[in-house]
């Protein structure tokens, strides 16, 4: 019996000897036998799939990746990139946050034109609105508005946009902004636009010719400067309806939002001064003696500093905001109009109406960085934090686009 178990096994290893014997002389003879290159590429296949298979069983160390910063902005010269062009005259432009950016045409198109971050147009929006539809009877059939400025809300539902002047029946006189204090012109409106649909959804009836709007940063206010009615229209951004008005002054112009959503800061461009406002009690104190004409205003990201343009000083002022002090001021240009704010607060960008130019300032020690020469009358400015590019309105009818 165990003679017979030897055998059998001498007869299975030589028939395993003469099967790997086969295998190696089909793989020889492939060239002259296809079936054979078959039977033996299966025959690898599958040695292959047992060795992976033993593979999958080695554990490794995870793979650790290295994050690195980005390069702040204020080392990052602007740098044009595309200039757009078309049916526009904007008055501002304004990001989102949210891949889209809107241009104010003014009476001069009646429209927003909506661009992605790229800069290609998404869609015009007309300024035409039936009122009475929204609430508001007296001003039969289609009125225009002439949008100005705008603003999104922080959550990327909405934005809103001021129209310097409204266009229709039982309104006048248009396009004005011949200001004797809170009489005089009709009232205007703000609207209401879905950022979804892009279509206007709500309007919002404020003082006469309207200019900046801001949205606070908990979504609880959007707030406007009435021109020519001299003070502040404060909206529920709930029920989108005006529930108070602050008095200000000659010409209030920027807003500025703290990050805590408790105080507004407010450029009153007939003075020399910037109001704050509290936005819990509605108390108003001053910053006094800024400088001539302050015009625009933007928040470092933490709140610590104030900067404003000073369009009859042709300066730029920083202002330090528990104390109001100003901290330091430079000469940008002829009559600096409007800012952005890199979101990392390296940076600021401030337009130079007269003197058709862009100036990138140092923010920590308001130092010039560059000067760039754009078109005529630059108006407008934002930055696009998806694609950090800098966007520039001009009043001849251009938008620069600018890496940044």
């Amino acid at each position: 019996m165990q003679r017979r178990v030897i055998v059998q096994r001498r007869v299975a290893a030589a028939a395993l000897v003469v099967a790997l014997g086969g295998l190696t002389l089909a793989l020889l003879a492939g060239g002259s036998d296809p079936r054979a290159r078959l039977g033996a590429t299966r025959g690898m296949r599958a040695t292959r799939a047992t060795t992976t298979v033993a593979r999958t069983h080695v554990t490794r160390p995870a793979a650790t990746t290295t994050t690195t910063p980005p390069t702040p902005a204020v080392d990052r010269p602007l740098k044009l990139v595309r200039t757009i062009t078309g049916a526009i005259s904007p008055k501002s432009v304004v990001a989102t946050a949210t891949g889209l950016v809107f241009a104010q045409n003014m009476m001069y198109r009646h429209t927003m034109t909506v661009y992605d971050q790229d800069g290609s147009l998404v869609k015009t929006i007309p300024d035409g609105v039936d009122l009475a539809r929204f609430g508001y009877p007296g001003h039969d059939g289609v009125s225009q508005g002439a949008p100005v400025e705008g603003a999104a809300s922080p959550d990327g539902k909405s934005f809103y946009v001021t129209n310097y002047s409204m266009y229709g029946a039982n309104f006048g006189p248009e396009g004005s902004d011949e200001c004797s204090g809170p009489s005089g012109l009709s009232p205007s409106f703000v609207y209401r636009v879905d950022l979804k649909s892009l279509a206007i959804t709500g309007v919002a009836q404020v003082g006469m010719v309207p200019k900046y709007i801001a949205v606070t940063p908990d979504n609880r206010y959007i707030l406007v400067t009435n021109w020519c009615s001299f003070d502040l229209s404060v909206i529920d951004r709930a029920s989108f309806r005006e529930i108070r008005r602050i008095p200000l002054g000659t010409d209030p112009r920027g807003i500025a939002v703290s990050p805590d959503s408790r105080t507004a800061y407010i450029a009153v461009m007939g003075s020399s001064d910037v109001a704050r406002l509290d936005l819990g009690s509605f108390a108003l104190g001053w910053y006094r003696g800024v400088g001539l004409s302050p015009r625009h205003l933007v928040l470092s990201p933490g709140g610590q500093y104030l900067y404003v343009t000073l369009n009859g000083a042709n300066e730029v002022a920083k202002l330090d905001t528990p104390s109001g002090a100003v901290v330091s001021r430079v000469t940008t240009g002829s009559r600096p109009r409007s800012m952005a704010i890199s979101p990392d607060g390296t940076a600021l960008y401030v337009v130079n109406y007269d003197s058709n130019t862009v100036t990138k300032l140092r923010a920590s020690d308001m130092s010039i960085l560059q000067t760039v020469v754009v078109g005529s009358h630059p108006i407008g400015v934002t930055f696009e934090p998806a694609t950090h590019r800098v966007w520039v309105a001009c009043y001849s009818g251009e938008i620069l686009v600018f890496d940044a």
